[in-house]
């Protein structure tokens, strides 16, 4: 069987059917959709599968085979209820029968009756023809977008701290990160593609050794862990993230009586001092086991363990950061991130551009101040002149904003003519989501590992007679000794 390859590892150059694209409305309005060649839910449409926007109608026959990012206009399509009706909806009747033929069979209207002899007959598309206005941008689907875009089912994990999560955590391809509270998903799709490494299928035609990169994930929520679980099938991504049902604050964190290995884990749970004790090496006293099971660590062996939880409050921080320092944690430290947006734009000054936005009404140079003056002056004496009558003859104002002029600048590309170039950032923050808890684990180092390392590495111990050494005599440090060891080999 092939292994299908997901759109958010390689969306392709196109947009394809039955694959996932996501459709751009503006910068905070996204909207997922699957796209499809035929209408299989018969909704009525002429045009085949339509969806719908506040920016018009777009069918997929117009999305299907479009380069990433290019601009849709909208169609002109049915969006009646005509020919809509559900499958299990009654056929509309001529007229009320009378109650003393309950046996008689309704009488149908002749459209009607030529969709009950032929239920199965598939409506013919016809080609979607452009609309004046609206339109949208599609994209291929990327852990980015599908955050903005994803059915909200809890707190999400968004952009910003995500993507300064897995830096701490040391995310690379090949690694294994335990994730705990999935929710959404949002985390899990970010975290997929940064520890992607290949498929295993690809991994066995391969000479060299690769470590394949996994995701595991835990949500003790029985609908949440089924909805994305069957996202992760759609997107193709259940050979790099395994989703697991269970309660890890109670349970631990092996799968099937394995361990990940995990070098990294994030925690996005109510309560994560419940569920730390079950991330150590050796079993602590809620860990403990009955002598026939032995401890298993869900943690890797070969190499430290970083670790971030996700808590809204100060006070699941305090509680945290106290069960950490006593399970071994160290480098614990807290970060909250605070995220502002910048404006860029033109901005252009000057009385002769018109009202637009953005514009600040103000005169560019001392001439057009003069002329503005000229102007006002000469309205003021025509209207006590001439009192309420209209001006027999009124001068006609060329508008700086109609379409000649908006083209011959466009035909010109004068950029200095648009304004200068400004940015503002947000007045003020708007956004918070949760405080981040991150800490080491280090690597356990046994009396056998202290005898591996000196055996490798051998240490010479001088004693107090040979330190001070003989009268006259200069006592050198391991560095000189190096350099004077390495001296003599170039010598012989």
């Amino acid at each position: 069987m092939a292994q299908k390859t997901s759109p958010f590892l390689f969306p392709g150059p196109v947009a394809t059917a039955e694959s996932l694209s996501i459709l751009h409305l503006k910068r905070d309005l996204q909207i997922p959709t699957i796209l499809k060649a035929r209408d299989e839910d018969d909704d009525g449409y002429s045009e085949g599968k339509v969806v719908n926007t506040r920016f018009g109608s777009f069918p997929h026959s117009t999305l299907i085979g479009l380069p990433w990012g290019s601009q849709v206009r909208a169609s002109k399509v049915d969006t009646g209820s005509r020919g809509r009706r559900g499958k299990g909806q009654e056929k509309k009747r001529k007229r009320e029968e009378p109650e003393s033929a309950p046996n008689k069979a309704p009488k149908l209207e002749e459209e009607d009756a030529e969709d009950v002899s032929t239920p199965n007959t598939t409506r013919g598309e016809k080609e979607a023809v452009t609309a004046s206005s609206g339109f949208i941008h599609i994209l291929p689907p990327t852990p980015e977008n599908w955050t903005s875009s994803l059915p909200h089912r809890t707190q999400v994990v968004y952009t910003p701290d995500y993507s300064y999560i897995l830096h701490r955590l040391r995310a690379r391809p090949g690694a294994s990160i335990i994730e705990a509270g999935a929710g959404s998903g949002s985390f899990t799709h970010a975290s997929a593609r940064a520890v992607y490494s290949g498929y295993p299928e690809d991994v066995e035609f391969t000479t060299k050794r690769r470590k394949i990169g996994k995701v595991w994930s835990f949500e003790f929520h029985e609908q949440r862990h089924e909805k994305l679980e069957k996202e992760i099938q759609d997107h193709g991504l259940e050979d790099i993230v395994q989703i697991t049902h269970r309660d890890v604050c109670e349970e631990g964190f092996l799968v099937n009586g394995e361990s990940p290995n995990a070098e990294a884990v994030f925690l996005d749970l109510p309560a994560p001092w419940l569920a730390l004790p079950h991330l150590s090496r050796s079993p602590s006293p809620k860990t403990e086991t009955n002598g026939s099971t032995p401890f298993i660590s869900p943690l890797s062996p070969n190499a430290p363990v970083q670790i971030c939880t996700f808590s809204p409050c100060i006070e699941q921080v305090q509680r945290t950061v106290s069960v950490m320092r006593n399970l071994g944690w160290v480098d614990i430290e807290m970060v909250e991130l605070s995220q502002k947006r910048f404006e860029i734009r033109r901005e252009r000054i000057g009385i002769d551009n018109g009202a637009q936005r953005g514009l600040q009404s103000v005169p560019a140079s001392v001439e057009e101040s003069v002329a503005r003056l000229k102007e006002v002056e000469g309205t003021f004496k025509a209207f006590h002149e001439n009192g309420d009558k209209p001006e027999a003859s009124k001068k006609d104002k060329e508008n700086p904003n109609n379409r000649d002029r908006i083209i011959e600048s466009l035909v010109e590309k004068k950029v200095y003519k648009e304004g200068r170039l400004v940015h503002r950032t947000e007045p003020e923050v708007k956004t918070h989501t949760s405080y981040l808890v991150f800490a080491v684990l280090p690597q356990e180092w046994t009396a056998e590992d202290e005898a591996k390392a000196r055996e490798k590495w051998e240490v010479l111990i001088r004693n107090e007679d040979e330190k001070a050494g003989g009268e006259g005599d200069v006592v050198m440090s391991k560095r000189q000794m190096k350099k004077a060891a390495r001296q003599a080999q170039k010598e012989k």
